[in-house]
Parts: C-alpha cells; structure tokens; sequence
C-alpha cells in the first residue's frame, strides 16, 4: 500500500510538470494561427496564474470537504479537460476560456500534494519529487517538438499531453482507497490531528506566518527572473551571441533538476534547515560568479551554482510547514505558501524587467542577490520565532 501510493504521487509530480512548459514550446506556432501579437502569451500566463492563485488559497477548504486523493484527481481531470480544450480551440478567446480551468485545477493539486508529503514522507522524497517534476517539465515540451516535426501542429502535443493526464485521472480515480491509509515515514508525523478552520486573518497572525509567506515570494521570484532573463543577461552583457545564450539557459534549469535529485540523499544526512542554509549559500556563491565571470565556462559554472542552490530550498520550505506551523493547520498554511509563491513567479520577472530596460541589464545579478538575501533573512527570523513558540 505503501509503495504503491508513493508511485502514483510520483507519477502526479511528473504529470504536474508535464503542461506547465507547453505554452512557451508550443507558442511561436500558436499566435500566427490566432493571428494574435507575440506577446499575448503574457495574457494566458496571467490567466492561468490567477486561476492557480485562487486555488490555492482555497485548497484548504477543498482538501476538507473531499480528501487529498479526490482533490488531486480532479484537479488533474480539470487540467486533462483544459489541455484539450486548448487542442480544439480556434481562437484567442477560446484558449483564454481554457485557461481557467487550466490554472484552477494547477493550484489545488499542488498545495494538496506537498501539504500530504510534508505530513507523512521524509524529506528525500519531496526533493525527489520535485525533482520528477522537473522531468516532467522537461519531457512536456520535446513531446511538442516531435509533434510540430512529425507536422501534427502543436495541437497534437495537447491533445497527446491531455491524453496521458487522461489516463492518469483514471489510475488516480481507482486509488482513491489507498489514500485513506496514512503513512507515518515524516519525521514530524504521529499522531494524526484533525485540521483547525482559521481565517485568513488568524493564519497571518501565526508566529512567522508573514515572514515565511514573503519568503516564498522572494524564492519563486528569484528562480523564475533567473530563467527568464539568464539569456538576455548574458546577450546585453556578456556579450554572448543569441543561439549559443539559448543554450546555456537550460543550465540553470538541468542544476534544479539534478540538484533536487541529489538533495534527496544528501537529506538523509542534513537537517531541512541545513538543507535550506546550504542551497541558499550556493545561490550566493553562483550570483557572485556570474558578476565577475568573464568566460562563458565561469557563467555556465555561475548559472549551475544558483540552480543547485535553488533545488533543495524550495522543497525544504514546504516540508518544514507542518513541524513550524503545527500538522492541523499546515493544509492551510501551504495553501497561502503556494499562493505566494504564484504571485511572485508572475509578477517579479516582468518587473525585473522592466527595471533592466529603465536602468541596465547590469542590475540582474543584484536583483536576485536581493531576494536570496531578503528571503535567507526572513526564513532565519521565522525559523527563530517558530522554535521559541515551539
């Protein structure tokens, strides 16, 4: 049973991850056809972001009512629905309409899930799922490159995507009893408490409850202004030529990967906050390389570094939420963790860029040396106020 169910959380993760890099692949074939402008790609990415965002901070409620199990396989049929929906659509609007759906079931499943893994699996296995999640995100946009080379059109990479998560509501639609049996591999697991209904207001009041949330904020900001203004930092800057700064982006994003698969032994070892610590000095360490590289090796080496820093981080946060907040109101928590974490991965890289067209593509590596500074401040303070309520 055990075993069995720790699969299907795996295969979630992987089919998380799946459709969550599909719009950028598959986009330049997307707007001609909708004879729409290049950059409303930012108004669908804004669309499913809100959707996702409000689910999270409802996923609390939703957990409740219907379990883990329910909640993660009906988020994932709503995505399964959405992504074919965006496979049938033969306009703008239409893909708009989608993307609701799209964005609403991302949010739940995601807070429901690490929340579940947090409470009852050991540290390893967030690393690692997150890391599968990585696959999954790597995976999503070569199945579209092989549909839009074999000439089935980037519809074809939807509808073979909502196929798979198809399938996968189905196998988690029949597992649905083997979630009702709790596994207590969590260090902070025991004995189970039912889950307080606090309002928002009350769940800020929590000690460090603020500090975390921001936290979150500044994390997400900092890992997505990493990946999308990496190339043009070192185009403007560095003076790389376009085709060989495309490459080396994807850097950044192999150090996530195989830093969180890493991270998955190393915290066999290592405590979440020795984990935390490590990754966010390693941040600091591959910023301080990319300010003063003068190679591309040295900024490969630079873009590696903030990746592996960033892999054990995140999935470190989210494991601590039941052990610093309590396990009856770590549901919750998560929720407003997740919702956080959404609203700066949208809105902080375009900010950040905005901010390197008014002033220069040189305040890159200060920009995110702000938030890793600001977020390793306030996750010591929070960690501080956590033990002493503790």
């Amino acid at each position: 049973m055990y075993s069995l169910l720790l699969v299907i959380i795996y295969i979630s993760f992987i089919s998380l991850g799946l459709p969550d890099s599909l719009l950028g692949s598959a986009w330049p074939s997307m707007y001609p056809q909708f004879a729409v402008p290049v950059s409303y790609a930012g108004i669908i990415s804004m669309v499913i972001a809100g959707g996702t965002i409000i689910s999270s901070f409802f996923s609390d409620k939703l957990v409740r009512r219907l379990g883990t199990g329910k909640i993660t396989a009906v988020s994932v049929g709503m995505t399964a629905a959405a992504i074919m929906g965006f496979s049938c659509s033969s306009h703008f609007w239409m893909i708009c309409i989608w993307a609701v759906p799209y964005g609403l079931g991302a949010g739940s499943v995601d807070a429901a899930l690490n929340n579940f893994v947090a409470l009852h699996y050991k540290a390893r296995h967030m690393n690692w799922l997150h890391c599968f999640w990585g696959i999954g995100a790597t995976v999503g946009p070569y199945i579209m490159g092989m549909c839009l080379t074999h000439q089935q059109g980037w519809t074809g990479g939807y509808r073979i995507i909502s196929i798979i998560q198809i399938v996968l509501t189905l196998i988690l639609a029949f597992s649905l009893p083997l979630w009702k049996v709790k596994p207590s591999e969590s260090s902070s697991a025991g004995e189970e408490k039912h889950p307080r209904v606090l309002s928002v207001k009350q769940l800020l009041a929590l000690p460090s409850a603020k500090g975390i949330l921001v936290a979150f904020f500044c994390y997400c900001a900092l890992e997505t202004t990493t990946g999308l203004w990496g190339g043009s930092y070192m185009v403007l800057q560095k003076g790389i030529s376009k085709e060989l700064a495309a490459s080396l982006s994807s850097i950044f994003y192999l150090g996530i990967t195989g830093g969180r698969a890493l991270s998955g032994f190393v915290s066999m070892k290592l405590t979440d906050r020795q984990m935390i610590r490590t990754g966010q000095g390693c941040i600091v360490a591959g910023i301080c390389v990319l300010l003063f590289s003068g190679s591309m090796i040295v900024m490969s080496t630079g873009f590696v570094l903030i990746g592996l820093g960033c892999a054990p981080v995140y999935p470190g946060l989210l494991h601590q939420t039941p052990e610093r907040f309590g396990k009856d109101v770590s549901q919750a928590v998560m929720g407003m963790q997740m919702a956080s974490a959404y609203i700066g991965s949208t809105f902080m890289p375009p900010l950040a860029g905005f901010i390197m067209g008014k002033v220069s593509s040189a305040v890159y590596p200060f920009l995110l040396l702000f938030f890793v500074i600001l977020m390793t401040v306030l996750v010591e303070v929070s960690d501080r106020r956590s033990s002493r309520s503790r």
